[in-house]
């Protein structure tokens, strides 16, 4: 490589590639002859079809798109299938809502519409009970209606076949020891919780109303409420949901495990008090002749279900294929290499035969295909627990994924696939702009939560005081975080203040300035080189650019495109000799700059 700049182009590739005077690429062993020759001609062939784009395949092939075929047709019937399951989970949520409101109203003394809305900050404090009769006025008030469930407007039924009464279970849990001398400041204490269960049957009351009087069923119990850590009151009832009725989906039937919990862990003469009711999906016994006219759109139901699992599988298998056949590719040409040129592959060019595309299409069809099965069963009514956030989560996932594997397809166009390329050249530094980012917000939250939590609403608790700091950087609800901090500590006010600031000034104005910044230059290089051409690895000078006429000439469905045992078989028989006709169809000027500027093959 003496004296390079001497020569014309044309001299540049005699200089890389002529027997006499070599090039650092000229100095490796490789085939003699026609069968070099074949073998290289074979190799670039071989990957240039690789890294075309599905439509430039269908060019250069004729062959039918069938990875895309399928992944069209797969976003097309998870699609259908996650409206539907949306459509039906949402009538579920909200009915199994709207039961424990209407359990809250029948159960819950003390209850009222107020509390039904979910405002922030909140219009009214935690329901809790202050007395002790306030105690045993609850039982009274939950057992009671609960007696007397027919004047429901809901259609309850008892947990028993023959709708009889169910016991209610009290249960509490007490420290084994607990008194409290407040007068001469001591105690007995022993730290042990023991949990004590018993029935409030229906034989509980004697009068007719089956009114209870539960301080007096109670007092074998011992309640010591210095002790007292939780109670919990506990029934069941049954109901079936028309409202899903119609010509998709039969009605469901209910059972609700309905808990009205006593909260007394704080001993601070606030027990808190809510309602929750847990819903257990039951075998319906209704009416056959529904079923029979319900059988066709139950049976078109389980055949998009069926039909997603077998696209989703036809995918799994073909992309896990297409990765497996890559990874054998790499292998391949990593050989070539060595055998050639005398080095392998650099890791960045080992990167480009693992398409993440293909990875995150394998992860979507095992999620999809978990889901459909999942739903499937729910719909089939084989689960008596309720699945129904678990298959939302699979199939919810699954779907996004799908999508967003829409992305691949939009990358063959320039226009597109500038956003891809920006993330990607971005992605480096954002990552470690981001963890520098992350350390000074964890500091804030850490502070936030310690000092000004026990002041401060949105401060309360270390996930609050993140999602408050996280609303911040976004300029949400500004105001309403600086107003609502308590004014008992002077000192902590003052600070409220001087850290809000702080916060806010430093994360709105330098720290996403900056990140904005680390987007906007990785932007620029990619404009950079569109215009001015992308850096060329070791493989792509290999591979060289393939223009319209050589995918559509047919020159890839000729024998020069065989298969990867044919290449290998060829590598094997190859000798220590000098490679005749390295980087052929490079242009003189590419293959003259790589001689010129490093002398070598590019590492």
């Amino acid at each position: 490589m003496e004296n390079m700049e001497g020569h014309s182009p044309e001299c540049h590739i005699s200089v890389c590639a002529s027997d006499d005077e070599r090039c650092a690429i000229a100095h490796q062993p490789s085939c003699q002859g026609s069968r070099g020759l074949l073998t290289e001609e074979k190799m670039r062939r071989k990957l240039q079809f690789f890294f075309m784009n599905p439509i430039e395949k269908w060019q250069a092939k004729k062959r039918f798109p069938y990875k895309f075929t399928v992944q069209l047709i797969k976003i097309i019937l998870v699609t259908i299938q996650l409206c539907l399951f949306a459509y039906n989970r949402y009538n579920h949520v909200n009915y199994t809502w709207d039961n424990r409101i209407s359990f809250s109203h029948l159960f819950l003394r003390g209850w009222d519409a107020s509390r039904e809305v979910s405002a922030y900050p909140p219009g009214v404090g935690p329901l809790a009970v202050y007395k002790v009769e306030e105690f045993y006025e609850t039982i009274n008030y939950a057992y009671n209606n609960y007696a007397n469930l027919s004047q429901a407007v809901g259609s309850y039924s008892y947990a028993n076949e023959d709708n009889t009464m169910t016991d209610m279970v009290m249960c509490l849990s007490q420290y084994k020891k607990g008194i409290i001398f407040g007068f001469n400041e001591s105690y007995v204490f022993d730290s042990e919780i023991v949990e004590t269960c018993l029935n409030i049957s229906r034989n509980a009351t004697k009068s007719p109303e089956h009114l209870l009087n539960s301080r007096q069923y109670l007092e074998n119990l011992e309640i010591n409420f210095s002790a007292l850590v939780q109670a919990s009151l506990k029934f069941s009832l049954k109901t079936v949901n028309f409202k899903t009725a119609g010509r998709i989906s039969p009605p469901n039937c209910y059972r609700f495990d309905i808990s009205i919990n006593f909260d007394n862990e704080d001993h601070d003469g606030q027990m808190l008090l809510w309602l929750d009711a847990q819903p257990v999906r039951l075998m319906c016994k209704g009416d056959v002749k529904y079923v029979t006219d319900d059988e066709i759109d139950s049976l078109l139901q389980s055949v998009l279900n069926y039909f997603v699992i077998i696209i989703c599988i036809m995918s799994f298998v073909l992309c896990s294929r297409a990765v497996w056949r890559a990874q054998q590719l790499k292998n391949v040409t990593n050989t070539f290499f060595i055998a050639n040129f005398g080095r392998p592959l650099s890791q960045h060019d080992r990167n480009k035969f693992l398409n993440l595309w293909y990875i995150m299409i394998i992860i979507n069809d095992v999620l999809i295909m978990i889901g459909s099965s999942i739903k499937e069963q729910i719909e089939r009514e084989e689960f008596t627990s309720d699945q129904w956030n678990v298959c939302s989560l699979f199939l919810g996932l699954g779907n996004m994924l799908v999508w967003f594997g829409v992305l691949r397809y939009l990358t063959f166009f320039k226009n597109y696939n500038v956003v891809i390329l920006t993330l990607e050249k971005a992605a480096p530094q954002v990552a470690r702009f981001l963890l520098c980012a992350l350390l000074i917000y964890a500091g804030f939250t850490f502070s936030g939560w310690l000092i000004l939590g026990p002041y401060h609403l949105k401060f309360r608790s270390l996930s609050t005081t993140s999602e408050c700091l996280f609303s911040l950087i976004n300029g949400d609800d500004m105001f309403a975080t600086f107003s609502i901090m308590s004014s008992k500590s002077t000192m902590l006010w003052w600070f409220s203040k001087i850290y809000l600031y702080t916060f806010i000034s430093l994360y709105i104005y330098i720290i996403l300035s900056l990140f904005i910044s680390v987007i906007m230059d990785a932007y620029d290089t990619i404009k950079v080189y569109y215009t001015e051409g992308f850096p060329r690895s070791d493989l792509q000078i290999f591979i060289g650019d393939t223009n319209f006429e050589d995918v559509s000439s047919g020159i890839f469905r000729t024998a020069s495109n065989d298969s990867l045992g044919g290449i290998m078989k060829d590598l094997c028989c190859c000798t220590c000799s000098k490679l005749h006709k390295s980087y052929s169809t490079l242009s003189h000027g590419s293959l003259a700059a790589e001689c010129s500027r490093r002398g070598s093959i590019p590492v």
